[in-house]
């Protein structure tokens, strides 16, 4: 027997270990199983090196823990909210808030995402007015400036945020700045040492433990969050980066959406940051009072703080998409950059459409990641038959994510409408109960789809042959996309 059988003898038994895994152990949904199982079919030995960088599965594990998470007041208050809603007697501000006591309460009990009525919020849908409003703040900064960004490019606009944060930190402001390896891939801590030099403390979520190898890069902190003085927080998915200024050619005019915040779900934010910030850095932030400070009222928003990870048990930020669909009497409005749903929220759609609920996606006419784009247009076509409206965004490209409900209920945050979104990336979404607010999201679309293309049911059956291709591959693949 010579070696090359011997070796692809090892091969083959390796492959069946790794199937038995990927079925029996690691206790994956079907669609992911079946397309793991492919991989390992028919790109045996690179399959095999896939599967021990992309598969892993982190559900199991607690990632995130504060020992001094009770000082702040935080189990004690959920308790309180989840009760007083059981028994009805909770003080709900207004009327617009109570109608979806339903949805705060699932989370409430399955993401201890407090609720908060004292919030004012500003939307802006541009890069430019963004950044200007957080180095606007950044300025006005006086005792802490804590910055998360999946995407930290090393550019015009990264020089530009660094070089405000290390004034700050020369003037005695804390300056802490999170960001994640594998969306800051180009990206060295040498870039901040001026930052670091001045005081400010720089960390990397999920390092490379080997130089160039990354055993987790499958799981990314795609979190975006920005707090200041624990008075001011932003959430939503624009980046640090000139491509978010619309300044990359391939792109054009970047189209995101984001919210900056008053009020208590500042506070909120502050704990995600600080359980983040826990997880990758050394040196540990317990609770201090400065962090969490006594705010007055400035508005009347009712907001809480989703999160979702790889090592949830839920699947909380999707359950909330699910939720907020099936309470639709008359309007859906969605924007994302990718549309990847899983059966149980494709069905709520779908539902949702042939109910009668005017369902409308927005997503762009370009792709940035090629196998997601064609499973997106895969999964749009069905929601066409359904009677759904899909809309190709043409000014640019569209990165928002967003979702409004019946001019009442809002999500805006980090969470893109995908598998990898609801499963392996770590986000964030801010739930919005405000009338105000979900208006202006609906407007916004309404705006949008001026500049956007209507795909229908005629122009999608027309498509060629070689692009219903690239869907039946692209969506065979969806599931680990």
């Amino acid at each position: 027997m010579d070696i090359m059988s011997i070796l692809l003898g090892i091969l083959f038994v390796l492959n069946l270990v790794l199937a038995a895994v990927v079925i029996f152990l690691e206790r994956k949904d079907a669609g992911a199983t079946w397309a793991w199982l492919m991989v390992l079919l028919f790109i045996p030995l690179l399959g095999f090196i896939m599967y021990l960088i992309f598969g892993q599965n982190l559900s199991r594990r607690r990632l995130f823990d504060w020992e001094n998470i009770k000082k702040v007041g935080i189990e004690d208050l959920i308790q309180e909210q989840v009760s007083e809603i059981k028994e009805g007697i909770y003080p709900f501000r207004n009327e617009e808030i109570a109608r979806h006591k339903d949805i705060i309460y699932m989370h409430l009990v399955n993401d201890d995402a407090v609720l908060t009525q004292d919030n004012d919020i500003t939307i802006y849908t541009d890069g430019e007015e963004k950044f200007e409003a957080v180095l606007q703040d950044i300025e006005n900064a006086k005792d802490h400036i804590h910055f998360q960004y999946y995407i930290f490019q090393k550019d015009n606009l990264g020089r530009k945020i660094v070089q405000k944060l290390t004034e700050k930190a020369h003037e005695g402001v804390k300056v802490r700045v999170l960001y994640d390896e594998m969306g800051s891939r180009k990206t060295r801590k040498r870039f901040f040492r001026e930052l670091i030099e001045a005081g400010g403390e720089v960390v990397v979520f999920f390092p490379s433990r080997i130089p160039y190898v990354n055993t987790r890069l499958n799981y990314r902190n795609h979190r975006k969050l920005v707090i200041i003085d624990g008075r001011v927080g932003y959430v939503g998915g624009f980046n640090v980066g000139d491509e978010y200024l619309g300044l990359n050619k391939k792109f054009g005019y970047w189209r995101d959406t984001h919210l900056r915040m008053e009020g208590s779900a500042t506070l909120a934010m502050q704990t995600r940051f600080l359980l983040d910030w826990n997880h990758a850095a050394r040196n540990k932030v317990g609770y201090e009072a400065h962090y969490f400070p006594v705010l007055p009222t400035v508005g009347n928003a009712g907001v809480q703080i989703v999160s979702c990870g790889p090592d949830s048990e839920w699947e909380q930020i999707k359950n909330g998409y699910i939720k907020l669909i099936s309470s639709a009497k008359r309007t859906v409005y969605i924007q994302t950059p990718y549309f990847i749903p899983d059966e149980s929220l494709l069905d709520a759609l779908r539902i949702a459409a042939l109910s009668g609920v005017d369902v409308r996606l927005m997503i762009p006419n370009k792709p940035d990641h090629m196998f997601v784009y064609w499973a997106t247009y895969s999964y749009v076509g069905e929601l066409l038959k359904a009677g759904a409206r899909i809309y190709i965004y043409q000014n640019g490209f569209i990165h928002a994510k967003t979702i409004s409900v019946d001019g009442e209920i809002s999500s805006v945050g980090t969470a893109n409408i995908d598998v990898r979104s609801f499963k392996l990336n770590f986000e964030v979404n801010a739930f919005i109960y405000n009338e105000d607010i979900a208006r202006q999201l609906e407007k916004t679309f309404v705006d949008d789809m001026e500049k956007s293309d209507e795909l229908t049911q005629d122009g999608y059956h027309n498509r060629s042959t070689w692009i219903r291709f690239k869907e039946s591959i692209s969506r065979l693949l969806s599931p680990i996309l």
